[in-house]
């Protein structure tokens, strides 16, 4: 069989239906298969069978093809990024390869922040934040509505401290850990106090118990829970808020505008806000003496409970395990937990679903005289550490590498113009 000759230059190359399944790894009824999904035209083959097809448009599907499929090779399609920071497995979690429950019941959330940051363990940090930051911060706070929520605050301190911070384009390694050290604690000092009474000095928890409970004097034992919870959720790999961090820090966007990007994730009822609906799920519990008729209106409603499972976690959270068991050395917690329990064991009879860090918050929330909105301020607080330490991983690769191609599923153009 003679050879084919080569096309003349600058014109259209032709592939028959073989070459053009062999280069899309497909059988031949799998390229007509792409033709009548518009995603490949053809071309009837002159004074005989078959059809031919633009090699270059063969090449194009051929690469997303490629692309589809790396992204979902073991992972159902989900984007994976390299780290260095956390991993989860075997129902357990872990910081820079050390066990992150050990690290958040014997170490201070600053200490722990500060190792997920750098690698070394440094007794005794606490974190504080310049005047100026936070009076700009306050007042911007304090303009918004009796009504804003946890995160509308946050989101506004984070943008005022940055107007106040004309260094925030340096994004050196030194620069954004300064940032990070006093960032965190004026988001704290920026909340209005829940009481009559705010502490502006000593350990963060200290001072965000002030901002959250109606309860001037707190006991050692729930101090050490609030500082505890915040060192559990300091992070949890690439959650979506993470994800967002990073993506904003791939473009490089500096870390105020980075934790922005996290802070506008975490709202969702499946993110960073679950735990107040589990804590108004709690307080149904303890008004009514029994989970059976509140999780029966749950269901009834079609909602799924809230505080229940994990999917990253096929047995228990290690978190909540970790908090529950900080929680039963406060006698003042004891209604909240059996209520808690009450939950788990009621809806263990059709579905056998372990608590989640969401229950566990709010039980301490419900038991410290805090609001439903505390756990989401508890858990954005806790990670901005993490967003931080993602944000300086990130800021180390190639830039805009979180930039995804599409994989475009729409008709195949060019299409007419509508009318």
């Amino acid at each position: 069989m003679r050879d084919q000759e080569p096309a003349p230059l600058g014109a259209e190359r032709r592939l028959s239906t073989k070459e053009a399944a062999e280069l899309l790894g497909v059988k031949p009824e799998t390229v007509y298969a792409y033709v009548s999904r518009g995603q490949l035209s053809s071309r009837r083959v002159s004074g005989g069978r078959g059809s031919t097809f633009d090699a270059q448009e063969v090449e194009a599907l051929a690469r997303r093809n490629r692309r589809e499929s790396a992204g979902g090779s073991g992972s159902g399609g989900e984007l994976s990024v390299r780290t260095r920071i956390t991993l989860i497995e075997n129902d357990r979690y872990f910081f820079r390869g050390v066990d992150a429950v050990d690290l958040a019941t014997r170490h201070t959330y600053e200490e722990v922040a500060e190792w997920l940051w750098t690698g070394r363990m440094l007794p005794g940090r606490t974190f504080a934040a310049p005047a100026a930051s936070v009076a700009v911060a306050r007042r911007a706070v304090e303009a918004l509505p009796e009504h804003a929520a946890p995160t509308d605050r946050l989101r506004v301190a984070t943008i005022a401290a940055a107007t106040a911070d004309p260094l925030r384009f340096d994004l050196s390694e030194e620069a954004v850990l300064g940032t990070a050290r006093t960032l965190i604690p004026t988001l704290v000092d920026a909340l209005p106090p829940a009481g009559h009474h705010r502490r502006d000095e000593g350990p963060l928890a200290h001072r965000l118990w002030s901002r959250l409970s109606v309860r001037k004097d707190p006991d050692e034992a729930s101090l050490r829970a609030l500082d505890a919870a915040l060192a559990l959720l300091v992070d949890h790999d690439l959650a979506a808020s993470t994800l967002a961090v990073r993506v904003a820090a791939s473009a490089r966007a500096h870390a105020y505008a980075a934790v922005s990007a996290g802070l506008g994730v975490i709202e969702g009822p499946l993110h960073g806000a679950a735990s107040g609906l589990a804590h108004r799920l709690l307080w149904d519990v303890l008004e009514q003496g029994d989970a059976a008729p509140v999780i029966a209106g749950e269901l009834r409603a079609g909602r799924r409970i809230p505080g229940l499972g994990h999917r990253l976690y096929p047995g228990e959270d290690p978190r909540a395990r970790a908090l529950f068991a900080l929680l039963e050395q406060i006698p003042r917690a004891e209604p909240a937990l059996l209520a808690a329990r009450d939950i788990v064991e009621t809806t263990a009879r059709h579905a056998p679903l372990h608590a989640n860090v969401d229950l566990a918050l709010a039980v301490l929330t419900a038991s410290s005289g805090m609001d439903p909105s505390a756990g989401e301020t508890i858990f954005a607080v806790a990670r901005t550490a993490g967003w931080i330490a993602h944000a300086l991983e990130e800021y180390g690769e190639r830039p805009l590498r979180m930039r995804p191609s599409g994989l475009y599923a729409g008709p195949k153009p060019p299409q007419p113009l509508p009318e």
